[in-house]
């Protein structure tokens, strides 16, 4: 007779044994399924990655951003495909449907609860990496380019530069966002006061839908064309390429960084940018970064005016003296360079990297973070921003980046795309706090100290609903755990990411997912 111990080794062993022999087999019939379904003579065993490969763990921590979702506690995929071919996107649909597998869908890996990789519901899943779908077909005399999903943003701007100095498009403002995932949330950068979002500027899109067919925009649609520029990834089917609009871009432009500690008037200062950052003359961008600085044994604030201008020097500080000259900005502030250098200075490169940096086509930059999101409507008086500074100083390494609105920003519907935060929005604020340490009280202490500012600026922002952008997913605002969103318990988080969007993005999801193949924890939900 079997002791307790033995008993219990003895079931655990089955357990485990069953669990890897339950794997094995999702692993094989998926592959046997792909290999019927891919009309191609390309060996698939070399896009095909399973945890007993060597190559498995850096396949999947090749693009994720956020360490916390690749913690060992956190549930893997089953296997990992790299389609080589847009048919495989198809194959991997079909077969995903055909075996019942939960499918995720990664371009880029920046999403910030790592959805795009993980699952927060223990159920099989497989990840479809879209990394190698990324050519890009620039073409100047028609301003547009093909973009496959895979391809970053960075790959996009250097090829467009590539081709002409004049030529630009308003995107992101991190270079290693894949294109496909960026562009479904809208696509905020540097030159969105000129020209708008990057969903604002897409003619037309390549997709699987639910049935594994490839649609255009012809095929696909006006409805679903609408939901896919703003609505969020992964929710309506795989976006295999987008075809973009080019913009005008002058071939000098200028940059500066101003630095700005309480010290020097931090406080009044940012004040008086709330009161015009909206306001300003279209071609200029001025984000403000903040984060907490040592002076020797003394921590202070630290809010460092970041801009991109679109055009010269000396009309740049016209602008300025006319309208902010309470920031003080110089000549010897302000740097011309080409449009294509100005997105690595944006970006945080040094002086010294050269453009081809650009081509790495993801981060080396990985941390354990959490983030939130607000946008505002009207300027946070002083007493707010000094309880704000408190409560930065009170964290290791927490960071606040303020956006400016307006401009082409403030004379687009609410309803031109699915992304609502548009006339009235002075800026947006990114609220981020990253460690260095793996263990758990740790991540809870952060996370806690997340929640209690954001639960501080309550006060401050737009509410009713409180307004949130979905590229900065965040699961506090509501997640669905049982393998089917409702209606009612998405538009928790629906309302606050589309505001009164939310409702037709349902319609639309009703429409052409009606059986909700596409889910995940905050994907768009089918109506009752």
């Amino acid at each position: 007779m079997l002791s307790s111990s033995s008993a219990i080794l003895s079931l655990l062993t089955i357990l485990v044994s069953a669990s890897c022999i339950a794997s094995n087999s999702i692993q094989d019939s998926f592959y046997r399924c792909l290999t019927l379904n891919s009309e191609t003579s390309l060996p698939l065993s070399t896009a095909f990655y399973t945890p007993n490969n060597s190559s498995f763990t850096s396949v999947l921590q090749s693009t994720a951003q956020n360490l916390r979702c690749l913690m060992p506690s956190v549930p893997k995929p089953e296997l990992i495909f790299t389609p080589l071919l847009e048919s495989h996107v198809q194959a991997a649909v079909i077969c995903s449907k055909e075996l019942g597998i939960q499918l995720r869908v990664r371009s880029g890996g920046h999403d910030y609860e790592g959805i795009s990789y993980i699952s927060e519901v223990e159920t099989p899943f497989v990840v479809v990496d879209l990394a190698k779908l990324r050519s890009i077909n620039v073409d100047i005399e028609d301003n547009s380019a093909w973009v496959q999903a895979g391809a970053t943003i960075g790959e996009v701007y250097y090829r467009i530069a590539e081709k002409s100095k004049i030529h630009g498009f308003p995107a992101g403002l991190c270079t290693s966002l894949g294109v496909g995932g960026h562009i479904t949330g809208g696509a905020y950068g540097p030159m969105m006061r000129k020209y708008g979002l990057g969903a604002d500027n897409v003619m037309d899109a390549r997709l699987v839908d639910a049935s594994g067919r490839i649609l255009n925009r012809a095929s696909m649609g006006e409805d679903l064309f609408w939901a896919i520029r703003g609505g969020g990834g992964a929710s309506f089917g795989i976006i295999l390429s987008w075809k973009i609009n080019l913009v005008p871009v002058p071939s000098t432009v200028t940059v500066f960084t101003v630095p700005k500690t309480l010290e020097q008037g931090a406080t009044k200062i940012l004040y008086r940018w709330q009161q015009v950052a909206d306001k300003l003359d279209e071609d200029l961008f001025i984000r403000v970064i903040i984060q907490k600085a040592s002076t020797g044994n003394q921590s202070t604030v630290t809010t460092s005016y970041n801009a991109l201008f679109l055009g010269k020097t000396d009309r740049l500080l016209e602008i300025m003296n006319e309208s902010f000259p309470e920031l003080g900005l110089r000549q010897k502030d302000c740097i011309e360079m080409s449009w294509l250098e100005s997105v690595l200075y944006v970006a945080g490169y040094p002086s010294t990297v050269p453009p081809e940096v650009l081509l790495q086509g993801k981060s080396t930059s990985k941390s354990y973070f959490k983030a939130k999101s607000d946008f505002v409507r009207k300027p946070i008086p002083e007493t707010g921003l000094e309880g704000l500074w408190k409560r930065l100083l009170e964290e290791d390494i927490p960071l606040t980046i303020w956006n400016p609105y307006g401009g082409m920003m403030g004379k687009i519907s609410e309803s031109e795309t699915p992304f609502p935060h548009r006339k009235g929005v002075i800026y947006k604020i990114q609220y981020l706090t990253a460690w260095t340490n793996a263990d758990k009280d740790t991540e809870a202490k952060h996370i806690e100290w997340i929640r209690r500012l954001y639960s501080y600026m309550a006060s401050y922002v737009r509410m009713s609903p409180r307004e949130a952008y979905v590229n900065y997913r965040d699961l506090d605002l509501g997640m669905n755990t049982k393998g089917n969103t409702s209606f009612i318990q998405g538009s928790v988080w629906g309302k606050k990411y589309f505001k009164k969007n939310f409702k037709r993005l349902a319609r639309v999801k009703t429409k052409v997912d009606p059986d909700n193949f596409f889910w995940h924890e905050q994907s768009i939900p089918t109506l009752p």
